[in-house]
């Protein structure tokens, strides 16, 4: 008998039943549970659970906040959109129950390992079934699946049943990393990209970078350049706080790092990465903005991540969403994600699904100067 059930904490579930459905994910308990920990204003946490008899068949993490409709609007139709946020500010702002989480890359259901495709799609279902009782019983207006892989046939299967559509997203971006060394990978690219690459290299080269696996010392210079990258984005969804840097770092200690990068003591930049066996993920970067001409953080940081990946036998270079065009020319394959979303008033669900192409976020792409999302190598 199935059965599905909420939880208000990750920590309904041990570690190790948690990570059994998730084999291989960086974004694992420990990383939910230091997001959750870290007091992201505007978030409140829900956990899915499907049960098979005796048997945990599925979960999910997903999350409840206010969505603002402006979020992925761009240029003169943001202006206004926030010009009527300030008169009426319940407009534009939708209480959201969502599947995945707000600092995940992916929405990606756990499954038991020897459940079979039946099984998932009938996990996935009830998972979506239990959403639409919370939300009714919460009276949220909007129910969705953030980041959902686009090729992942269960949910062309399952999310229009429950009056789903899909909205492209910003891609995902992974680098195969197969080199010897930087220079090898540097061959592989375009002349005009390898001779950038090589004259920003060499302005890093002033730079002392350094791998730590906490933040002591520097807790209040990386909410600095955090808050200035933050400042300069063209768009973001979640405010991070001090302690989400540093509970990722306390709650992954070999599996969490932040690299400095810094000129006579003073950070200049910094960029918090997950590792894996096989998979460097790229979470945040930050970066003062008065060095950056000087320094190319952006370039240099990659290439750094390049480097870490040939020099410890990685061989998958994650970068995360946005800039898909400069990740292109880097030479990154892309990997589409859809925002499934449904209005639960069948007449606002209407009028969503005449304009929602005014919020594909998939259309949206900044030069590497100005980071799409805060803090991150899109």
């Amino acid at each position: 008998m199935i059965i599905t059930t909420t939880h208000p904490s990750i920590d309904a579930f041990t570690a190790a039943d948690w990570n059994r459905l998730f084999p291989r994910e960086l974004e694992d308990h420990a990383y939910l549970r230091a997001i959750e920990h870290a007091g992201l204003a505007g978030f409140r946490y829900l956990y899915f659970a499907v049960h098979d008899g005796g048997r945990l068949l599925a979960a999910a993490p997903a999350f409840v906040t206010d969505y603002r409709l402006d979020t992925t609007m761009d240029g003169g139709l943001r202006r206004v959109a926030a010009a009527l946020a300030r008169v009426f500010p319940r407009w534009l702002r939708i209480p959201m129950l969502a599947l995945g989480s707000p600092v995940t890359e992916r929405c990606q259901p756990g499954f038991a390992p020897d459940a079979t495709a039946a099984e998932r799609i009938t996990a996935l279902d009830a998972i979506l079934g239990r959403m639409e009782t919370v939300a009714a019983a919460e009276q949220l207006g909007m129910v969705a699946v953030k980041d959902a892989a686009a090729d992942e046939p269960a949910w062309r299967t399952v999310c229009p049943n429950h009056g789903l559509r899909a909205l492209p997203g910003l891609p995902g971006a992974t680098l195969d990393i197969p080199w010897r060394d930087v220079d090898g990978y540097l061959a592989t690219l375009g002349a005009a990209t390898r001779k950038d690459l090589r004259r920003k290299r060499r302005a890093g080269a002033k730079l002392h970078i350094e791998w730590r696996r906490d933040l002591a010392g520097i807790t209040e210079d990386v909410q600095r350049l955090y808050r200035q990258t933050l400042a300069h984005a063209q768009f973001s969804f979640e405010e991070l706080t001090p302690a989400y840097f540093g509970n990722v770092l306390a709650a992954m200690p070999g599996r969490a790092y932040c690299v400095t990068y810094t000129e006579g003591g003073q950070l200049l930049a910094f960029n918090l990465l997950l590792r894996g066996q096989n998979r460097l993920l790229d979470k945040f970067l930050g970066m003062d903005y008065t060095a950056m001409d000087r320094y190319h953080f952006y370039h240099v940081s990659w290439l750094e991540n390049v480097r870490y990946c040939i020099e410890h036998g990685i061989g998958v270079y994650a970068s995360g969403q946005g800039l898909q065009h400069e990740k292109v020319r880097l030479g990154s394959t892309l990997h589409a994600n859809n925002l499934w979303y449904r209005h639960r008033n069948p007449f606002v669900d209407g009028v969503f699904a005449r304009f929602d192409r005014l919020a594909r976020m998939d259309r949206l792409d900044a030069a590497p100067s100005l980071p799409q999302q805060h803090l991150r190598h899109g």
